[in-house]
């Protein structure tokens, strides 16, 4: 069977919220069943420590509940609201998340990747560049082996 790659945007939130969360929670659920794409990290220095630092959450700590027991999206939330730090600012980062771009070489490769340019794209965020990185693997894993 092969890996999954992640395909749900880190530009999505769940009901509490906070951008980013259900990708990660995906990535680290996927991650602990082997079934994560390689070239995926399942808690990496961008993204996902981000949100866990805006939270306040520990990153083993965090890990460690998601695969040991396996919640479901909603339960984690519910496991997040629990155990973030009271003055979590979710808003300061959301627009941290929808406001990081990729530098030009980084967007480069994603538009090679994806079969576009800066003529036919005006996407420079990351939280767009990367879904069209996603959907450009997915496609070419899943659908064109």
């Amino acid at each position: 069977m092969s890996k999954i790659i992640p395909t749900i945007s880190s530009g999505l939130a769940g009901p509490l919220g906070v951008l980013h969360l259900p990708r990660f929670w995906q990535k680290v659920s996927l991650d602990g069943v082997a079934k994560l794409r390689e070239d995926y990290p399942a808690c990496g220095a961008g993204f996902d420590q981000m949100t866990l630092d805006a939270l306040g959450l520990d990153k083993d700590t965090t890990i460690h509940y998601i695969q040991s027991e396996k919640p479901s999206y909603f339960a984690f939330e519910a496991w997040v609201s629990d155990n973030m730090k009271a003055d979590a600012d979710i808003d300061a980062h959301n627009a941290a998340v929808t406001g990081y771009c990729h530098d030009d070489a980084t967007r480069g490769e994603i538009f090679q990747l994806a079969g576009l340019d800066d003529e036919n794209c005006s996407a420079r965020d990351a939280v767009n560049l990367n879904n069209y990185e996603d959907w450009s693997e997915f496609h070419q894993q899943e659908v064109l082996g």
